[in-house]
């Protein structure tokens, strides 16, 4: 016999007294279960919103940039020098792009996880790498690809207006008339 059932056969009352320390125990600690709740819960939501919005809005910015921006910028910058300029910066934020979008392809089953409530065994190191380096790209570019274009097509007002309607066209829906 063990020392457990030595104590119930010559102080059962003790016993009782233990298996209550017991329950007290446990309940406290599932007492803290709400407070834990909003958090997981509101880190169900952002990753949603992030998976969402990253294959949404991200790629596709990205896509149009390379597509629509870059061109019409290099085909429209000054021979020589400025478009030598302008070619290096584009390939840089290329790289970017795809450095970026790397990050990202490897965080996302890992979010899609957390995001339906599956294990959050998020790479903490990768996420944070994305946000800063995202960071540090959209300055860049903010800093010195996009004055440097608005300078260059604003050189000639129909290169910034078609520029405008082929992104307008892009961003419009499809819609078909009925005959």
């Amino acid at each position: 016999m063990s020392s457990i059932d030595d104590n119930i056969e010559t102080n059962p009352i003790e016993s009782f007294s233990e298996c209550h320390s017991g329950i007290v125990s446990h309940l406290k600690e599932l007492d803290t279960l709400p407070a834990l709740l909003a958090p997981a819960m509101q880190a169900r939501r952002i990753a949603a919103e992030a998976v969402r919005f990253f294959r949404s809005a991200v790629f596709e910015h990205h896509n149009e940039e390379e597509r629509e921006l870059f061109p019409v910028v290099l085909k429209n910058a000054t021979e020589g020098e400025e478009r030598n300029k302008v070619q290096t910066i584009v390939d840089r934020l290329v790289r970017e792009h795809r450095h970026l979008e790397a990050l990202w392809l490897k965080l996302e089953p890992e979010l899609s996880a957390v995001a339906t409530g599956g294990p959050a065994e998020v790479d903490v190191a990768a996420l944070e790498q994305l946000v800063a380096n995202y960071q540090a790209h959209a300055k860049y570019e903010e800093d010195s690809f996009l004055p440097m274009s608005k300078t260059i097509l604003g050189r000639e007002s129909a290169h910034m207006a078609s520029l405008g309607q082929r992104l307008h066209m892009r961003h419009t829906p499809l819609t078909l008339m009925p005959f």
